[in-house]
């Protein structure tokens, strides 16, 4: 998986910051057709760890990215903003960080070495946890920048592989947020 994830992502990565005004679009899944979002318990950079449960109740845009892909350097800032916007509606954002199998790295303490700075230069206001291999399989994580809107009840509502389209996911959050 490593290879293949890493040769797509390059692909995508390189595509991705050509591609901004053609990102890609997703479509809401009708709320009967949604199915509950694999549940995780990931390492956050305090060696917390964070399950996807405690964001229970709140529209959360889930961004599987790496610290040297192209595409997802250029969503980044949106979401930052996205985070701003929102997160007085009930919105949070949280990156996972697929540095280990992206760049071929031995263990997380190698993986946050690259991604605290990262964090810290781009100023970063949202959790950043650190992906295992089970979360990877679990989301299909094929490719990078791979994003997942989850509606209020943890249900995914849209996919999105490579770089989003900003105005489309906007429009999708705003939805999410307006259900009950």
């Amino acid at each position: 998986m490593k290879h293949t994830l890493i040769r797509v992502s390059l692909i995508l990565g390189v595509l991705g910051t050509s591609l901004q005004a053609d990102g890609i679009r997703a479509t809401l899944a009708p709320i009967p057709q949604r199915t509950a979002s694999p549940a995780f318990r990931l390492v956050d950079a305090a060696g917390k760890f964070v399950s996807l449960s405690k964001f229970r109740d709140k529209v959360v845009l889930l961004d599987f990215w790496a610290t040297e892909c192209g595409g997802c350097k250029v969503e980044i800032p949106w979401f930052l903003d996205f985070k701003r916007a929102y997160q007085s509606s009930g919105f949070e954002v949280v990156g996972v960080s697929m540095d280990i199998p992206y760049e071929s790295l031995k263990d997380a303490a190698e993986g946050w070495s690259r991604v605290t700075p990262f964090v810290q230069s781009h100023r970063v206001n949202y959790p950043i946890l650190m992906a295992d291999d089970a979360v990877a399989k679990a989301y299909r994580i094929t490719a990078l920048p791979m994003t997942y809107l989850i509606d209020r009840k943890g249900r995914v509502a849209a996919e999105y592989l490579g770089l989003v389209d900003k105005d489309d996911i906007e429009r999708n959050i705003k939805a999410l947020l307006t259900e009950r």
